[in-house]
């Protein structure tokens, strides 16, 4: 599919060393695809945290606008 070529195409550029700025509400993508992820919510940007120390629950909490939620 059109979608997955992309995502491959993203993962090869990072791969390359290539900064990438990937905008998706698709948790599964973006574990996929990014080394760190930061949640905007209502204006304000959570600081980045790497993949591997947080989890998809965390980040879905940010996304909802929750401030108990640590990433």
């Amino acid at each position: 599919s059109a979608a997955a070529r992309i995502r491959q195409a993203l993962i090869d550029l990072a791969a390359r060393g290539a900064a990438l700025l990937v905008i998706s509400q698709d948790l599964d993508e973006l574990f996929e695809i990014a080394s760190r992820v930061a949640v905007l919510h209502a204006g304000t940007l959570s600081a980045p945290v790497p993949v591997g120390e947080t989890t998809r629950e965390a980040v879905g909490l940010l996304m909802g606008g929750s401030e108990a939620a640590h990433v």
